[in-house]
């Protein structure tokens, strides 16, 4: 199994970026798939979750500017960011809690880190 994360990237702060988290392998399904990211100095932040029946949880500094869309069809997980502001600026980590293969073995699984950078 492995999770490749993409998109990261400098932009203006206003701006917008879509971080993507594609999983491959032998899987029979996403539970639960989160959001990481980590700034210098600073402790790892969860920014992002969304469970199996499609609900999502979001930290309070992203409410209202970030959503995590799911396609099942593609196991990708997606990070849209909208308003970026300088504070957003971090490494962006993705992870999945999945269930693999027919006896459904369960595990947590993560992506490497894409380097988000908001910036004028």
């Amino acid at each position: 199994v492995q999770l490749q994360a993409s998109g990261g990237g400098l932009v203006q702060p206003g701006g917008s970026l879509r971080l993507s988290c594609a999983a491959s392998g032998n899987i029979f399904s996403i539970d639960l798939a989160y959001w990481y990211r980590q700034a210098p100095g600073e402790q790892c932040e969860l920014v992002a979750v969304i469970h199996s029946g499609g609900s999502t949880n979001y930290a309070d500094s992203v409410k209202g500017r970030f959503t995590i869309p799911r396609d099942n069809a593609k196991n990708t997980v997606y990070l849209q960011m909208d308003s970026l502001k300088p504070e957003d600026t971090a490494v962006y980590y993705c992870k999945m809690h999945l269930a693999l293969g027919m006896k459904l073995t369960r595990g947590d699984y993560w992506g490497q880190g894409t380097q988000v950078t908001v910036s004028s």
